[in-house]
């Protein structure tokens, strides 16, 4: 589990292709290295990776072709940067939202609004299903980032980057038809297939 607070920022220096895995070579940071070790997972992009190798400041991930089809990983390359968060533990303070690591789908940056402090971002999910379970001041995991859902139309969805969101992730260096990973809230996705299910059933005994 993750809080969706970015930690750190990573670089890929290396992406290699091998009996049908995937392995990403990532630079980090000598702060984010601390207590790091193999086996355990880490938020790349919102995407949780276990962590296969350590060297002096590289870290290396497997991922199966399903999970690098399914995300932004199949569109990254050599130079990229990621946004890195440890799991969090269990007396942790939660300073975003609980996010499983398990990307729902990938969107598109449709449209991108600057101000002096701070951007919205106008994003349409590829799946729309996915809008199902987006709310209004609901929350939203974009990239590994936790945040709130400003505005919601039929097909896309805003959100506001505020001053230290921009200084802290790679969401600045973002451009409109960009892609990026999302996560739908856990919690909003379990009520409304409840709610769901209930009223389908309800219906039948009418």
């Amino acid at each position: 589990m993750f809080t969706g607070i970015i930690q750190s920022i990573g670089q890929i220096k290396n992406i290699i292709f091998k009996k049908n895995l995937y392995f990403i070579y990532i630079k980090i940071q000598k702060k984010f290295k601390k207590n790091l070790k193999i086996g355990q997972s880490i938020s790349n992009n919102g995407c949780c990776l276990t962590i296969i190798n350590l060297y002096k400041n590289i870290i290396v991930f497997n991922i199966i072709k399903e999970t690098f089809d399914m995300t932004t990983f199949k569109k990254i390359k050599i130079g990229d940067y990621l946004n890195l968060e440890k799991p969090m533990k269990i007396n942790d303070f939660i300073g975003g939202h609980i996010v499983t690591g398990h990307i729902t789908d990938i969107a598109k940056i449709i449209n991108i609004k600057n101000y002096n402090l701070f951007k919205i971002l106008w994003i349409k999910p590829n799946n729309i299903v996915q809008m199902n379970y987006i709310f209004q001041k609901g929350s939203i995991c974009i990239d590994g980032i936790s945040l709130t859902i400003d505005k919601k139309l039929k097909k896309e969805f805003s959100v506001n980057i505020i001053p230290e969101t921009l200084l802290k992730t790679t969401l600045s260096n973002k451009n409109i038809s960009d892609y990026v990973n999302i996560e739908i809230d856990l919690y909003s996705q379990i009520i409304v297939k409840t709610v769901k299910k209930i009223y389908q059933n309800n219906i039948k005994y009418i």
